[in-house]
């Protein structure tokens, strides 16, 4: 790596860091620059003009994100860094910001990416009906489009997963099961337990260092087994929390914005939080997502995106010497990677 990640407060990197973290690639080719400046301009005028001709939104954003994505994928890095601004200050984002989903994400409200109200929008929460229904007829559009995207797919189908992994473990230890989610967001999964809801869960922590998130969590679950607790990567690996020991510890959205230094260290907290026989899950964004283009452009959303490959060795450097099995696999889509590491004794 080139130059030392800057990271912030809270042991994630800062978000002009995101795309710098894992390059090793050589220098651009003389002219790239200019060929794909090119390439984005004719796309995104191709999009206004059929913007002002009526063509059907959702056809002009598959096209569009595929064409971002392909860029993303040919050009040096440092030349899709040069063209990021240029596709996000284009007169086409004044269309696409209509979508209360990209427009959410770009102007982060709460100050980060990836916030467990975009999460919302995303599920298709009542609590987001509001802003979806005073969105334009185009906005409403887009966001039929984007709400369906493969990474939306794939994040729905995260929440689905944690929900069935939570109800599997509970199963096994009905009445005794312990739980930690890190950057839990809203828990949106825990109303899709059904181990929660049948009493078989003892404690369910959900730590986030978002206070509004950690407050619509204690809204939402007071009177059952979980718990809202205000914390950070940083707070926990600084030992700051006695937490004690877990059944299923998991971290769905937060590998996506961790270096490896850090990832390595807080799979290696996780772990050392099971109990005998526990599991500790997390999951990343993969470079086989195809939406990744419009994602850090329109959406301002950048993220560290892990193969399987990838995400095996931050297990294997975590628990070396440790007595575990460790298992990596993708979502139905391949947008997705998940990890877990079973805690074997």
């Amino acid at each position: 790596m080139a130059r030392s990640l800057v990271l912030d407060g809270e042991s994630l990197v800062a978000p002009g860091e995101i795309r710098q973290a894992t390059r090793r690639f050589a220098a651009p080719k003389p002219g790239d620059l200019i060929v794909a400046k090119a390439e984005l301009a004719l796309s995104l005028d191709l999009s206004i003009r059929q913007f002002k001709s009526g063509v059907e939104p959702g056809a002009i954003i598959q096209r569009l994100t595929d064409a971002l994505h392909q860029l993303r994928r040919r050009f040096h890095p440092d030349v899709w860094d040069v063209i990021v601004p240029i596709a996000q200050s284009h007169p086409v984002a004044d269309y696409l910001h209509q979508d209360p989903l990209t427009r959410w994400s770009f102007e982060k409200p709460r100050g980060y990416s990836g916030d467990a109200r975009l999460l919302d929008f995303i599920y298709g929460r009542p609590e987001i009906e509001d802003a979806v229904a005073s969105s334009s007829k185009l906005g409403r559009s887009i966001y039929a489009y984007t709400r369906n995207a493969s990474s939306s797919l794939a994040v729905r189908e995260r929440r689905d997963i944690l929900a069935r992994r939570v109800d599997e473990i509970a199963s096994v230890r009905p009445g005794s099961t312990e739980i930690l989610a890190i950057a839990s967001g809203h828990l949106r999964e825990a109303p899709l337990s059904r181990a929660l809801g049948a009493g078989a869960i003892k404690r369910w922590v959900a730590l986030d260092q978002d206070p509004m998130s950690v407050g619509t969590v204690a809204r939402d679950f007071v009177g059952t087994p979980v718990e809202a607790v205000n914390g950070s990567v940083k707070s926990l690996l600084g030992g700051r929390h006695a937490l004690g020991m877990f059944d299923f510890v998991y971290a769905a959205g937060l590998y996506d914005y961790l270096p490896d230094a850090v990832a390595v260290k807080l799979t290696r907290k996780c772990v050392g939080m099971l109990k005998p026989g526990g599991t500790f899950l997390f999951a990343n964004f993969s470079p086989a997502t195809d939406v990744d283009g419009y994602m850090e452009t329109f959406m301002n959303w950048a993220l560290l995106l892990r193969s399987e490959h990838e995400m095996g060795l931050i297990a294997g450097e975590s628990v070396t010497g440790a007595d575990v099995k460790v298992s990596v696999w993708s979502g139905s889509n391949r947008s997705i990677v998940y990890c877990e590491i079973e805690r074997t004794s």
